[in-house]
């Protein structure tokens, strides 16, 4: 594992991508006019498992962070949106402090259910506040988000919402068109060499998420707690071209995030630099990530500052906590 943080250096402005290739995935699209738009970045529940599981539209996500909730103990995810439009995606739940970090670095807008007070208060001083958040907390509901409850579970995960309603919202405000995304590098084939890796078992407190290389499709499937995850829209097990853990310093801050338990913020330092590693076609390559200005892509490199490609195709980021925290992943070739 790499044990030194890189230090930044001037790098060339990245070579913009032609008109029909997605900068999130590096896919080529058939309809470049696809991707004229703004990404949408969707708060997305993955606790209680019986209320929540199977989620709408997560296969359809061109990228997506997977961190801890407050607690330390379940996880919740945020997926950004591009490429596809998935009709319906969910359940929406609250956002958290690292969602003023990914609209900013994919220049998307962010839909969540809400957020704590203390949250709110920094969301409404960001640079976010008011056209690239679209919450019941900052006044924006139907027909933006709404209700389904063809499940029977409480009503804090019956909340939806989809791509498509939230750009609207955004083109209202104002807000649309296409995004500066240039940054991420990808491959084919992989360019650095690195060691078998056909499964990867993260521990989350009350989590056990494991990701399993599959040769026939190249690419990894996910289990959680020991059984396939699916996406309730098509049924079919969530996958990722690539599965990237990235070190990020967590702590509590001093905002009261859940009011019953008086579980704290928690604060994810994604900006500067620290270690990464990339699964990818069934190996592991060490790496870090860099994030340098609130602007800037998150980009992987190695430890000379030269950019590391992922695959082509979505990526799954597991935001893992650095330090006293830090989580000890399994990997196995």
């Amino acid at each position: 594992t790499p044990a030194s943080t890189p230090t930044p250096t001037l790098t060339p402005t990245p070579t913009p991508w032609p008109e029909n290739v997605n900068p999130l995935t590096g896919e080529v699209v058939d309809d470049p006019s696809l991707l004229d738009r703004v990404p949408v970045a969707i708060k997305i529940s993955n606790y209680p498992p019986q209320y929540v599981w199977p989620q709408a539209g997560i296969n359809s996500a061109d990228l997506i962070f997977e961190h801890y909730n407050e607690g330390w103990f379940a996880t919740r995810w945020t997926a950004v949106y591009l490429g596809k439009d998935p009709e319906r995606v969910g359940p929406v739940r609250s956002g958290r402090l690292i969602d003023l970090e990914i609209p900013a670095i994919y220049k998307a807008v962010l839909a969540c259910s809400g957020f704590s007070n203390g949250v709110l208060e920094l969301v409404r001083n960001s640079d976010l506040y008011p056209d690239r958040v679209a919450s019941p907390s900052v006044g924006v509901g139907e027909p933006v988000f709404y209700r389904d409850f063809s499940r029977d579970v409480p009503l804090e995960h019956t909340m939806y919402t989809s791509p498509a309603l939230v750009r609207t919202w955004a083109a209202e405000h104002g807000v649309g068109g296409r995004q500066h995304l240039e940054g991420m590098v990808f491959s084919e084939e992989a360019t650095v060499e690195g060691e078998p890796a056909t499964y990867v078992y993260i521990p989350w407190h009350l989590l056990d998420a494991e990701w399993r290389y599959d040769e026939a499709c190249g690419r990894y499937l996910r289990w959680s707690d020991g059984v396939p995850h699916t996406d309730a829209l098509d049924g079919r097990q969530l996958s990722a071209a690539n599965v990237v853990v990235l070190y990020v310093p967590q702590w509590d801050t001093d905002i009261i995030e859940e009011p019953h338990s008086g579980a704290l913020s928690i604060q994810f330092a994604l900006w500067y630099s620290n270690r990464a590693i990339i699964f990818r076609d069934g190996v592991r390559i060490d790496a870090f990530w860099q994030r340098w200005e609130r602007e800037d892509m998150l980009t992987l490199t190695d430890e000379k500052g030269n950019p590391i490609p992922l695959k082509v195709g979505n990526t799954f980021f597991e935001v893992v906590p650095a330090g006293e925290r830090e989580i000890e992943i399994v990997v196995k070739p």
